[in-house]
């Protein structure tokens, strides 16, 4: 955790300013590609190589930096690089990577505790210390548009999170959205193939729902109450008084983070990764609603073993239909029936043109995206080149199936849990994470008996006979 910030800091919330601070990359960034280029005409062509690999590293770094000074859309952008390796730079580079980019998840810049003590107090209108009897004005964890605090409530002594907004940062975020297209240029120029507009407008879409604490809360109370005595799976209890915009206040709780988990025994990685699995995407399919955002801060291993899951700013719920459709779906990948998988997309609007689309390659297509949990019936040990490849084959005009993509038109509905499930892979390839992931998906999917002692502990705690479809 960093250090208290200078009280003169501030978010630079004003159009002008943000621009020029990414125009400045972005120009400087090309001038030494430029430079690297030229320079290549002189250089065998292995350190030709390894120049442009230097270079993509730095510009990495050049993003993070940027990135970690604009605290709204970009930093959200920024810690979705994290740990969803999209091919930035060269594998000799990319641990060095990785930890430049993990300063953005971890270490957010910080604002001065008076500028946010002004925060909290306006929108609880009344003074901190009639409302905590202890507050601690270090902060504990850094979010992208906030930070939190760890306090003690006066009227009955419970130890609390306190989830502060960043003052100004909704005109931040606003302008990080309007200038977001030019730190995708940047982006462009390092990887040719990535799909930045569609990135782009995903974060267009989803970022502004995180500037609403109330909602946020709503979002913290149903997901709370679904997972209230739960096993292996913690949603702390929110604290609905004094919740609000800005402002979100809940059960504190104390665990390990991500960067420790990682460093644990394989057997320990690999329970914390089913939980995760579990919570994602059980969520989705059994309940039909989802926290969006399944990036490594946003849950802690807890003394007991179980898992605590925060931050639900960015959140999905979804009628019946759509989740039915994608099980659907995900039966005829695992079945191998290409001509089903083709009638219900068709059916769905996610084929324009069914004609265009052969029913084969389009099986391939899906199955090279879902194939870790949806055909895979033994261990698999997921890894970072997992994730990227997936990605790759699943969204990127690099990918074996790019043919197909281009007649296909994704349903708005279906687009966020993609993202999900995507960033969820990520998350569990980040922590090497092993099991059979098709037999446990098999729950929701098929409604089959859990084969994993955590599968049987939930078909307990849900109260239903082993077996039962959800």
């Amino acid at each position: 955790m960093q250090g208290m910030a200078r009280e003169n800091e501030k978010i630079p919330t004003s159009r002008a300013r943000r621009t020029a601070t990414v125009a400045t990359l972005a120009a400087s960034e090309a001038v030494k590609q430029f430079g690297t280029r030229a320079a290549n005409v002189t250089r065998s062509e292995e350190a030709s190589e390894e120049a442009v690999a230097r270079r993509q590293l730095e510009t990495a770094k050049q993003i993070v930096a940027v990135l970690g000074t604009m605290k709204g859309a970009a930093m959200k952008l920024g810690q979705v690089m994290s740990f969803l390796d999209v091919g930035l730079v060269p594998e000799e580079h990319r641990e060095e990577f990785q930890h430049e980019l993990a300063k953005l998840r971890d270490a957010a810049p910080t604002v001065s505790f008076k500028q946010m003590r002004r925060v909290i107090e306006e929108d609880l209108e009344a003074p901190i210390e009639e409302v905590f009897s202890a507050f601690e004005e270090e902060p504990i964890a850094a979010a992208s548009i906030g930070q939190v605090y760890r306090a003690t409530l006066a009227r009955d002594g419970r130890e609390v999170a306190v989830k502060v907004q960043y003052p100004g940062v909704a005109g931040a975020v606003r302008a990080d959205l309007q200038n977001l297209d030019m730190i995708m240029r940047v982006l462009k120029r390092m990887t040719p193939g990535l799909d930045v507009k569609a990135i782009a407008g995903e974060i267009k879409e989803r970022i502004a729902e995180e500037l609403d604490y109330e909602l946020e809360a709503q979002n913290q109370r149903s997901l709370a109450r679904i997972f209230a005595g739960h096993p292996f799976i913690v949603v702390p209890d929110v604290v609905s008084s004094l919740s609000r915009e800005r402002v979100l206040v809940s059960e504190f709780v104390s665990g390990v983070g991500f960067e420790e988990i990682k460093r644990r025994p394989q057997a320990e990685r690999d329970r914390v990764g089913e939980i995760v699995f579990r919570f994602f995407l059980g969520c989705m399919y059994r309940h039909r609603q989802f926290s969006g955002d399944p990036h490594p801060g946003n849950f802690l291993l807890l003394d007991d073993g179980r898992v605590a899951f925060l931050d639900f700013g960015l959140f999905k719920r979804l009628d019946a239909e759509p989740v039915e459709l994608e099980l659907a779906c995900q039966r005829a990948v695992a079945e191998g029936d290409a001509a089903t998988l083709h009638e219900l997309l068709a059916q769905s609007g996610f084929l324009p043109e069914p004609e265009r689309v052969d029913p084969d390659h389009l099986l391939a297509f899906i199955k090279d995206a879902i194939w870790w949990y949806t055909t895979a019936d033994e261990t698999v040990q997921l890894k970072p080149e997992i994730a990227t490849n997936v990605m790759i084959e699943s969204s990127d005009p690099r990918s074996s199936h790019f043919r197909e993509m281009r007649h296909q038109h994704m349903q708005p509905e279906h687009l966020f849990g993609r993202r999900m499930e995507m960033l969820t892979l990520a998350v569990l390839s980040q922590l090497r994470a092993g099991a059979n992931w098709h037999r446990i998906a098999r729950e929701w999917m098929y409604g089959d008996d859990p084969v994993t002692a955590l599968g049987r502990e939930e078909a307990d705690f849900y109260g239903r006979s082993v077996g039962a479809r959800s």
